[in-house]
């Protein structure tokens, strides 16, 4: 067994690791590069063509090669096929669907398949753990019944789907230890049936969910309120699952942990990593599953117990969302390309990109992480070792109103650690394992207690 070391130590291999492996995140000039490499110009491109089907309405024309959504998910697919083809097959591209009827949900017309475009990047050594990345494919105008008039979408959602596909163009020149996802889902406007049929085909398959990165509306900059922002975006994470046990609504009773699901730990993730290396973003985390009465696909993930977040622009701009073309009153409405902002666009496309990279480079978290340390003067951390080879662990805390991780320590490869003088009742804390460069797992809330 692996034992304590003591903080001296500690803190000297902690500064070996950093100077000859480049342990500190900072240090991996990969995470600039993709940066870097994503494409406005990229973006734009990929907006204006899905723009261009007229409407990708669930339901709309599957036969054309111009209009609608077969025409829309077989064009995906094909970028799909072409990243794959430029990085020697990297990308397992195929389709996932799912049959639906009208008595499956209010707003379905009439009987079809529910098509979802899958892009799988494996991992070089975790090959069953995903971390995925989606955007919409569907649009719709007023009435989401109406599947036949214009709903070009370009915002809600051709910006989430091309930022995705921007991502793979991006990330495909890279291996990573874990196997990220890309994919284009269908039906979000119809009751969120694609995220359904995706997170069911991954719990048959077995499929070690890390989480989803769900994009929807990552394009527009100017609000409805008027408010004019390029920099802000919002991050929507539910506090704990909803798969949760009675035992453990018991503990967080008494132990705490209200805000510390694993999507609030994969919001954490997202905000420090964006802090980290765009400090230019002012990334917001908010507290709700989604905004306020709404949904989007992330949340059948939510559903089955896996974590997952929403990721999309600050301000909305209503006259554009789920409206048809038409000015009245001297205000033009309709979901347009002259509501795009691609420059923003990119940047949201380059948090997610840097945020899968971190994530699929990352090892495991830890699992079985219990704390000790009632009415003690020091807080007492044990978890399950992570297998392979990886730089240790990292125990982090942080005063229970404070929204995010604020201290940290390094404590090598061990499987306990004792925080000396932290006192445990005045904080939350958490154990992350690190790799070899540096890149971090999810943030672990301890599940459970000893002495």
């Amino acid at each position: 067994m692996k034992t304590k070391l003591s903080q001296s130590l500690t803190f000297l291999i902690f500064s070996v690791l950093v100077s000859s492996t480049g342990l500190s995140q900072q240090t991996d000039a990969r995470i600039y590069e993709i940066i870097e490499k994503v494409s406005a110009d990229s973006i734009e491109h990929d907006i204006r063509k899905l723009a261009n089907f007229g409407t990708r309405n669930t339901f709309s024309d599957t036969v054309s090669s111009t209009r609608g959504i077969g025409a829309a998910r077989r064009w995906i697919k094909s970028e799909f096929d072409n990243i794959s083809g430029d990085c020697q097959d990297c990308l397992d591209v195929f389709y996932q669907k799912d049959f639906v009827t009208p008595e499956d949900g209010q707003r379905i017309p009439h009987e079809a398949w529910i098509v979802n475009v899958i892009a799988v990047q494996k991992g070089t050594k975790y090959p069953n753990r995903y971390i995925i990345m989606s955007g919409d494919i569907d649009s719709r105008n007023s009435d989401t019944m109406d599947y036949e008039g214009d709903a070009p979408g370009a915002n809600d959602n051709a910006s989430g789907m091309a930022g995705t596909i921007e991502a793979a163009r991006v990330l495909s020149n890279y291996e990573f230890e874990n196997s990220i996802v890309y994919v284009g889902l269908s039906g979000e406007e119809q009751g969120l049936f694609g995220g359904k049929g995706l997170v069911e085909y991954a719990k048959k398959n077995n499929w070690e969910i890390i989480g989803i990165l769900n994009n929807d509306m990552i394009g527009n900059i100017e609000g409805v309120d008027g408010v004019i922002d390029n920099r802000t975006f919002r991050i929507f994470s539910e506090p704990v699952p909803p798969t949760e046990t009675e035992q453990e609504r018991t503990m967080r009773r008494f132990y705490g942990g209200e805000v510390d699901g694993i999507s609030r730990q994969l919001a954490r993730y997202i905000h420090n990593t964006t802090e980290t290396y765009m400090p230019e973003m002012n990334p917001m985390m908010i507290y709700r599953l989604d905004r306020f009465g709404r949904g989007g696909h992330h949340r059948p993930f939510n559903d089955l117990g896996f974590a997952g977040v929403r990721i999309m622009e600050a301000h909305e701009n209503y006259n554009r969302q789920h409206q048809d073309i038409r000015t009245e009153d001297g205000i033009a409405y309709g979901d347009v390309i002259e509501g795009v902002n691609f420059d923003y666009a990119e940047k949201l496309t380059a948090v997610n990109a840097i945020n899968l990279a971190s994530l699929a480079w990352a090892p495991p978290a830890p699992e079985n992480v219990e704390i000790g340390g009632i009415v003690e003067a020091s807080t007492k951390l044990r978890w399950k070792e992570v297998e392979g080879d990886i730089a240790g662990y990292k125990i982090y805390w942080r005063d229970t109103t404070s929204p995010t991780w604020d201290h940290s320590r390094f404590v090598g490869d061990v499987n306990e650690f004792t925080l000396e003088g932290i006192v445990i009742d005045n904080y939350f804390f958490g154990v992350a394992a690190v790799g070899k460069k540096g890149h971090e797992s999810l943030v672990v809330f301890p599940s459970g207690t000893y002495r």
